[in-house]
């Protein structure tokens, strides 16, 4: 499993520092260098978050209360050059799950997201289940929870995310789909596959599911 994890830090070069090391790590990274732009990414929930507490528009703990509210269970790492104390307890008192004072080596970095997201992740069975877009997708109880919440997918729903989380990237037909979810027998309309997708963009709407127009639809 590759976890995806979004950078905020307006220090240039220590971003790029950071980020070429969380990356040869395997993890899909991207960085911010402002606060605004990161609240702006938020509901693309990724699986941590490593936030510094001093940007140039909005400080950490804005972007913090603006994560947590969205999803409170992504993980979060502050890093910070102020005062260490002050600013671990408020960190943690909303919802930061570990600190770094700077200065810090940034094999320090890698060591503790590491061992965050095997806390955070570990209890999951990737052969029965997987984190998409802060979704927990149990394929084996057909179950999609967010925030412990179940999403309250129909049968057919759940066999279309299916078909494209199988086949990522792939676009299907509407008369691929039709067979794939429906069954060669069915004589319909191939418009139920629209009104299907349709459902399934309004319970998930973080899922990237694109529409190739005169053709079908992928998931991105």
């Amino acid at each position: 499993m590759s976890y995806k994890i979004f950078l905020v830090e307006d220090d240039k070069n220590l971003n790029t520092v950071l980020c070429s090391y969380l990356v040869r790590e395997g993890f899909e990274v991207s960085s911010f260098l402002k606060g605004e732009d990161a609240i702006e990414s938020i509901y693309e929930n990724p699986h941590l978050w490593i936030l510094d507490i001093m940007l140039p528009d909005v400080d950490g703990f804005t972007v913090l209360k603006e994560i947590k509210a969205n999803n409170k269970n992504i993980p979060v790492i502050f890093i910070s050059a102020r005062d260490a104390d002050i600013d671990r307890i408020v960190g943690l008192e909303m919802g930061s799950d570990d600190y770094l004072a700077k200065p810090f080596m940034p094999r320090e970095l890698v060591i503790r997201t590491k061992k965050l997201l095997d806390r955070t992740y570990k209890e999951l069975d990737l052969s029965s289940g997987q984190y998409l877009y802060g979704y927990l997708i149990e394929t084996d109880k057909r179950i999609i929870t967010k925030g412990g919440e179940d999403v309250g997918l129909s049968s057919k729903e759940f066999d279309l995310l299916m078909l494209f989380l199988n086949n990522k990237q792939k676009t299907f037909s509407r008369d691929d789909i039709l067979n794939m979810i429906w069954g060669e027998s069915y004589y319909g309309s191939d418009r139920v596959v629209d009104d299907l997708v349709r459902r399934l963009r309004k319970r998930m709407p973080e899922l990237r599911i694109e529409t190739v127009y005169g053709f079908g639809y992928r998931l991105n």
